[in-house]
């Protein structure tokens, strides 16, 4: 919301030596977030003045149309002689009034004005466009024309207010009240303890039965509507500078009389309006939902497909507007036209105006649904005062009828549904017990006063909350407006006792670990949103029965593509190395930790905690045990080299073997025993895929997967050839490796290795070998390696030889060459029982 001082102060007598600034500091203290405060006409220094265009001369033989005119500059230039001035643009004639700049002023961005010879003649001056003057865009994009009622030579500068603060006030969704010059100039009055001048307070006539006909057929999406109509409008008035320039200083483009008006009105009382021509409605206005798939097309030309949650304002034509966001083309103010032959002058005449109420979260859907946000929807999505349509409609009625002439008829509609003002039971010490500071009844009735509320009773008060307030619902809103105006920076400021001696829990200290030790692996951390789209999982080609899929859902996302919370960390990561691939990046290595969220078999409900006094432990696990179940997972995702080419070698892409060793990494910093074999899931490569396996209560779970993603994964996504990535349950893998992670025993005694190769069928896991060998093997053996896999018809059709490295070493004493070879053949003979290996040469 851009709000120009100067508008500010026709409703606030602020302190005539307030700068936009010192304003700001006093909204920021009650709440509001100012973000800049723009000085308009920094810099600007005249002569700058209206001028009459007296004589045009079209200079001919250059590239583009110039020309040479003599402008009456009153006696702005000294002499009271016509000021010559070569200009380019072509949108004004002989007798326009102009803005001219003479010799010696210096318009915005330091651009000095001075005499200088162009096109064959010399230029005293400049006839200025309003971009130069730094107006904005008035929609012409030429030369500003100024009504003809003002003399040559009146100065400018104060003509068209162009010296001015607008402060720039980012509105929270819970201060919907201040998309207006009336909510902020209310904050300001509150502010600085003076009284407001409410736009708000008009003489408005009754409603009677003799007004524009409205039907409402959906109460619940809309409980108020004015009609008002007005007759007999100029179609040749032209909106007043003071009107064109609040709106450009407000950030809106002027269009028309009738639709400034409106627009003018809404940046005002903060009620939206819409003005329809009354030639092209046919029959009574009404407001219904909209049929599935009905057709409508909007002010901006696009023809829309409706949903049946559309609130759509109709007459009997069919739909006419689509309630709270934007008008239909077929009812639009229609620009006035000039016949060429008989110089007369066609346009919209009568009009009827709205003024409604709608229901802000059918407004926001539609909007979201549309992707159309325009300033009506924005408001209504925020809460518009209800009681204000009247105003609004009595205000749009009597400015059409002073600047466009017209005549306000005497018909008033006003359909309104039931209901009544909504009150609070507070205890008048709650804000004390809430801001841990003593205010005082009086202090309390008194603020809550201030914002428009009604207060009565003595230690329990009931407090009537305004019409344009419907954020304030329940004790602890109202005891927020009591802290925020009596200020946040009073309140005290007391650090809790952190006790001593605790430290990290255990669970803080393994993801510390697992952190670093992926970084020392040469991994990138890389945090993405909590936010996913169910279309991902078709991406990662999970079955349609898979957990993954029960998503849970969020009530107000973000953004409508991404309305779930994550159930996999691998989308984030995978975005994060799609995009960084794109830009350049080939050799990528990244890694996230995060919860991920599981939907319950049954959605609790959240109970609202106190906030006066620390909550007990049974409604602190109540509102646990509501919450979605949230795992903490690991994942890694690599492309390109995982080492780099160069004198010391070759290098080596990466693939799915070092997505299995960052699982192995993170099992050795959590102390758990990891069990890595062949799987198949979801988005990794079947023949390339291994399933991460640990030991809970004596029972295996799987936690995981690692490997190369499917080369449909790959193209769906968008993602580099052969991409690897690992995903396991952190929190799992932590419980089977127990409280601790046991520090290795070295001993000071020599090693005993041990050679083996064994023979097995192919499709044999090299895992299952290793399993094998490990437990026949016993304490003895320190480590096994694969160092061969090796096929051919030495070993036979379907076979494969595994060579594996045993290292054995005792504690206590050097190993003899009998014991390490009855080790090693223990675990020979294991395998064999277990999987059919056979000693290769044997």
């Amino acid at each position: 919301m851009r709000v120009p001082l100067s508008w500010l102060r026709e409703y606030v007598d602020l302190p005539a030596g307030e700068t936009g600034r010192d304003v700001a500091a006093k909204l920021v203290d009650a709440g509001l977030e100012v973000e800049t405060v723009e000085t308009l006409g920094a810099g600007l220094k005249g002569p700058l003045v209206v001028g009459q265009v007296l004589t045009i001369e079209e200079l001919e033989g250059f590239r583009k149309p110039i020309r040479f005119c003599t402008v009456d500059v009153g006696t702005a230039n000294g002499t009271g002689e016509p000021q010559e001035i070569v200009c380019g643009a072509r949108n004004f004639s002989v007798g326009d009034k102009v803005v001219v700049v003479l010799p010696g002023a210096v318009l915005p961005g330091d651009f000095a004005i001075a005499s200088r010879k162009t096109y064959g003649k010399t230029s005293h001056g400049m006839i200025c466009s309003g971009e130069e003057l730094g107006m904005g865009d008035d929609g012409t994009h030429g030369i500003i024309v100024l009504p003809p009622e003002y003399e040559p030579g009146t100065d400018a500068i104060e003509l068209l207010q162009l010296v001015d603060e607008v402060l720039d006030i980012d509105i929270t969704p819970d201060r919907g009240y201040c998309m207006s010059m009336r909510g902020v100039a209310r904050e300001a009055a509150t502010a600085y303890g003076l009284p407001l001048r409410d736009p708000a307070l008009l003489d408005v006539p009754a409603p009677n039965s003799y007004g524009y006909a409205v039907q409402i057929s959906d109460p619940a999406g809309c409980d108020r509507f004015t009609a008002r109509t007005v007759t007999g409008l100029d179609p040749e008035a032209r909106s007043p500078i003071w009107l064109t320039r609040r709106l450009q200083k407000a950030g809106m483009r002027p269009i028309s009389l009738a639709v400034d008006i409106t627009n003018y009105v809404m940046l005002e009382l903060g009620q939206p309006l819409h003005a329809y021509d009354r030639s092209r409605l046919d029959g009574a206005i009404g407001v219904r939902r909209a049929e599935q798939g009905e057709k409508f097309t909007t002010l901006d030309g696009v023809k829309r497909t409706l949903d049946a949650e559309d609130l759509v304002i109709t007459d009997s034509s069919g739909p006419i507007g689509l309630a709270g966001v934007m008008g239909g083309a077929n009812t639009e103010i229609a620009d006035s036209v000039t016949d060429p032959e008989t110089g007369a002058v066609t346009g919209t005449t009568d009009v009827v105006i709205e003024a409604a109420h709608f229901d802000s979260v059918s407004i926001s859907r539609t909007a979201r649904r549309l992707k159309l946000s325009s300033e009506a929807s924005k408001r209504f999505e925020r809460g518009v005062d209800p009681q204000a349509a009247a105003a609004a409609a009595q205000r749009t009625v009597d400015l059409l009828v002073l600047l466009a002439g017209g005549t306000a008829e005497a018909g008033v509609t006003e359909l309104t549904a039931p209901g009544a003002p909504r009150t609070i039971a507070m205890a008048a010490d709650h804000p004390d017990r809430v801001a841990g500071m003593e205010y005082g009844r009086e202090t309390v009735v008194r603020r809550l006063q201030e914002i428009g509320c009604d207060v009565y009773g003595q230690d329990e008060l009931v407090v009537t909350v305004p019409s344009w307030r419907p954020d304030l619902a329940e004790p602890n809103d109202l005891a927020e407006e009591v802290i925020r105006l009596e200020g946040y920076g009073n309140l005290p400021s007391t650090l809790p006792q952190v006790p001593s001696g605790r430290g990290l829990t255990a669970r803080q200290q393994l993801h510390r670990r697992v952190g670093r030790a992926l970084a020392g692996a040469g991994y990138v951390e890389a945090l993405s949103y909590p936010f996913i789209g169910e279309a991902v999982f078709d991406q990662l080609q999970l079955p349609a029965h898979d957990a993954s899929r029960q998503v849970v859902k969020l009530v107000n996302p973000l953004s409508d593509e991404e309305p779930a919370l994550r159930t996999t960390l691998l989308p984030g990561l995978l975005g994060a190395l799609r995009r960084n691939d794109s830009r350049g990046s080939h050799d990528l290595a990244l890694f996230e930790t995060g919860s991920v969220f599981r939907a319950a078999a049954e959605a609790g409900v959240a109970v609202r905690l106190p906030v006066d006094r620390r909550p007990t432990d049974e409604e602190v696990a109540t509102l646990d045990a509501a919450l979605p179940a949230q795992p903490r997972y690991a994942a890694v995702v690599l492309a390109g080299a995982r080492e780099q080419a160069g004198w010391w070698g070759k290098g080596r892409p990466a693939d799915w073997a070092d997505a299995v060793q960052a699982a192995r990494a993170l099992a050795a910093e959590a102390g758990a025993e990891l069990v890595v074999r062949q799987g198949q899931y979801g988005p990794w490569h079947p023949g390339r895929c291994a399933e991460l396996v640990v030991t809970l209560d004596g029972v295996e779970q799987v936690i995981g997967h690692a490997g190369e993603l499917h080369p449909r994964v790959v193209k769906a996504m968008g993602l580099p050839a052969r991409t690897s990535a690992m995903e396991l349950d952190l929190d799992r893998l932590a419980a089977a490796g127990g409280e601790a992670v046991q520090a290795p025993r070295i001993s000071t005694f020599p090693v005993a290795t041990q050679d083996v190769a064994l023979i097995v069928d192919a499709s044999v896991p090299a895992s299952a070998v290793e399993d094998a060998l490990r437990k026949g093997a016993g304490e003895l053996l320190e480590s096994l390696r694969l160092f061969d896999v090796f096929t051919g018809e030495q070993v036979g059709e379907g076979k494969k030889s595994l060579a594996y490295a045993l290292r054995f070493r005792a504690a206590d004493r050097t190993l003899t060459a009998e014991e390490s070879t009855a080790a090693r053949d223990a675990a020979v003979a294991l395998a064999g029982e277990r999987i059919g290996a056979v000693l290769r040469g044997a």
